[in-house]
Formats: C-alpha cells, structure tokens, sequence
C-alpha cells in the first residue's frame, strides 16, 4: 500500500516538474521571440511610423476596452417599461 502511494506521489512529481519545465521553455522562447521583433522594429527605418501605428492601435483597443466593460446595462424595469409600451401601441393599432 505505502509503495502504491509513493509511486503515485513520484507521478504527481514528474508530472509537476514537466509542468514547470514546459512552462519555463514557453517563457523563454516567447521572450525570445518579443526580443527578435523589438530588434526587427528597431532596424526599420519607419519606426516612427510604427510607433504612431501602435499608439493609434492602443487607443482603439481602449476605446473598445471601455466600451464594453464601463457600459451600465440598461435598467431592468426601464426594458419592462420598453416592452409595455410597445404591446400598448401594438394593441391600440
């Protein structure tokens, strides 16, 4: 019984050492790969450009960004309301 126990506990551990050496080589090759496209960005002879590109990309995704999550949905009984308002005018046609 102990020796099931420690052979699942040894695959719980290689499990989370592949895990963590898994994680650590997306990490190492996505900042690797950000450090090739700053370079390649630098060498460019449009980075000014570029920059007003991506500053003008940012702008629109905050814009969105706010859009999306500062909106208050409308009232609950504001689209009850709504609803009443237009069965009446159905109703009276």
């Amino acid at each position: 019984m102990a020796r099931e126990e420690d052979q699942r506990r040894a695959g719980l551990d290689s499990q989370a050492l592949l895990l963590a050496a898994g994680l650590a080589e997306l990490a190492v090759t996505t900042v690797g790969s950000a450090v090739g496209a700053v370079r390649d960005a630098l060498r460019r002879s449009d980075t000014a450009e570029l920059a007003a590109e991506a500053e003008h990309d940012l702008l629109a995704r905050g814009r969105l960004a706010l859009d999306r999550y500062a909106a208050a949905p409308p009232a609950h009984l504001e689209i009850l309301a709504r609803r009443a308002l237009a069965r009446q005018a159905a109703d009276g046609e």
